[in-house]
Order: C-alpha cells, then sequence, then structure tokens
C-alpha cells in the first residue's frame, strides 16, 4: 500500500490518545492514524495484514512462552533446550511492511550463551537443518549464519491471513522440536528422519 505525506491539524487532545496508544501498540502515531482511518473506511492495512497472521499464530501456540512483544512487525516466542541449565531459544518472525517479489518476511533463532560447546552444537544443527532444507524443499530461502543465531527469509505462500499463520505456526514447531531431537540424540542421520516425518505433515512450504 502506497504512502504519501500530508499535514493534518488535529486537537491537542486528540494527539495525546492518539500517542498513548501507539505507545501500548509498540509503533508509530502516523500508524496509529492510518490505521483508524483505514478501519473506519474498511481498507486492509499491512498492519491490519500483519495482526491478523501473528493473532492467529498466537492463537496455535504449544509448548512455547510468549513474551513481550515490542514490535508491531515482529512476533516472538521462547522455548527451552533440555541441555543442562535448560537455555531459551528465542524464534523472532519478522514481516515486511512492502513484502519483496518472493520474500514476505524472515526468521530469526537466537540462544544466546558464551557455552562454546553449546554454541557448538547449536552451529551444527543449524549448518544439518540449512543442507535439509536444500535437499527437500522446493524454495529458494536465504541464510545468515552466525555465533549462535540463524536467520532464513519467508516465501510468500500466496494464502490468506489465517493459513499463513498456520503455517509460520507449523514451521516455528517444526524447527524446534528438529532442534530438541539434535540436542537429545546428536545423530545427524536421526535428525534426517524426524525432519522427513515432519514434513509429511506439510502442504506448503515458506
Amino acid at each position: 500500500m502506497k504512502k504519501s505525506i500530508y499535514s493534518l491539524v488535529l486537537s491537542d487532545s486528540v494527539v495525546k490518545k492518539v500517542d498513548e496508544l501507539a505507545y501500548q501498540l509498540h509503533t508509530s502515531r502516523s500508524n496509529v492514524i492510518n490505521q483508524v482511518l483505514a478501519e473506519h473506511f474498511s481498507c486492509v492495512t499491512p498492519e491490519m495484514r500483519m495482526q491478523a497472521i501473528f493473532s492467529e499464530m498466537e492463537s496455535l501456540v504449544e509448548h512455547f512462552r510468549i513474551p513481550e512483544q515490542t514490535s508491531a512487525h515482529v512476533f516472538a516466542v521462547q522455548s527451552q533446550l533440555n541441555y543442562r541449565y535448560k537455555p531459551t531459544v528465542q524464534y523472532f518472525v519478522e514481516l515486511y511492511r512492502n513484502p519483496k517479489t518472493h520474500e514476505i518476511g524472515k526468521l530469526k533463532v537466537q540462544l544466546r550463551t558464551q557455552n562454546q560447546k553449546l554454541l557448538l552444537l547449536l552451529e551444527q544443527f543449524f549448518e544439518l537443518w540449512i543442507l535439509l532444507e536444500q535437499k527437500y524443499l522446493q524454495i529458494n530461502a536465504k541464510y545468515d549464519l552466525t555465533s549462535g543465531k540463524l536467520e532464513r527469509t519467508l516465501q510468500n505462500p500466496d494464502v490468506d491471513e489465517l493459513e499463513f499463520g498456520k503455517l509460520l505456526n507449523a514451521y516455528v514447531q517444526r524447527f524446534d522440536n528438529c532442534m530438541k531431537v539434535w540436542f537429545a540424540e546428536e545423530s545427524p542421520e536421526e535428525l534426517e528422519n524426524i525432519f522427513q516425518k515432519e514434513l509429511q505433515h506439510t502442504q506448503k512450504f515458506i
């Protein structure tokens, strides 16, 4: 949806309420005004689409902790690994306001730790995951792997908001399941077996 700059004259009391709502929603004053007017005139904004997707994800979340959300463009969940002091893995699904041709957003998986063995196991899992996706999925995802963090682009599956929310939730759950198998078994063969089984329940890829 194209945006342009307009000058508006608003009363101070209205602006105060707008700013309060913008703070609660972790967004800007302009976005709040845009959304309020869009709802009034029955227009669908990118922010409204994102909210519908994230709301569907939240309704389907199981076995994850949902922290306080700090951005209207990002949905975050957390999971614990069954490894020594049970470190927390964080998942961030970021959707672009203006999607590119084949990219609608990205997934960031992150674990903050100074434990070198844990970081090595995590890096090995990330590398194996990338290889498995490239072997079994017909997609052109881009990957960025750094210490303790993996970023992966998300493809546009051309479905409605509710279905996309289901696909995103299923992907994060599948990723988390496979990661926990890896830390329990540390076996590339077992990881590939679980990956293949998980794919049997997948209709579309993102």
